[in-house]
Parts: C-alpha cells; sequence; structure tokens
C-alpha cells in the first residue's frame, strides 16, 4: 500500500508567532481551511495532523506546500514546485 500525497494548501510558507511552551497542530494533508493548522479535514485520508511544540516565543514558518524535508517547518521546497 503506497502512502498517500498531501495536497498543496499554498506555494508559499506561512509565518506564525508562537510562544514558548505551546503546541500547535500542523495540518499535514493540505486539506484544512485553517493553514497552516489542522482542522479536521483529514479525517478519512489516512493523514493525522502533527504537533509542533514550541521551544521558544517568536516567528516560525509553517510549511503549506506539504513537501518539506523538515517537518512542519518550511525548508524551501515549494520553490520546486
Amino acid at each position: 500500500m503506497s502512502t498517500p500525497t498531501p495536497e498543496i494548501a499554498g506555494k508559499e510558507p506561512i509565518a506564525v508567532t508562537v510562544e514558548e511552551g505551546k503546541s500547535y497542530w500542523w495540518c499535514s494533508c493540505g486539506r484544512s481551511k485553517k493553514q497552516p493548522f489542522c482542522d479536521g479535514s483529514h479525517k478519512g485520508s489516512g493523514f493525522s495532523p502533527v504537533e509542533y511544540k514550541a521551544s521558544r516565543s517568536g516567528q516560525v514558518w509553517f510549511c503549506a506546500c506539504k513537501r518539506s524535508q523538515r517537518g512542519v517547518l518550511c525548508d524551501g521546497s515549494h520553490k520546486a514546485l
């Protein structure tokens, strides 16, 4: 059985100001209307949200193309789309 391919939610990362110690649930399927976060749209897709726990407060760039090799954070993979 092959791994499903997530939908591309956007071709640019999404900047979010995070708070140290807080958990954020990143959408891994690309279907959420609340990108970059999960809204439950993954149900039945084979995907699950991924927890990102902020190690410090500040701005981070969440992946919207769902192709990052760094998990929830952008690695520039959207530039190849």
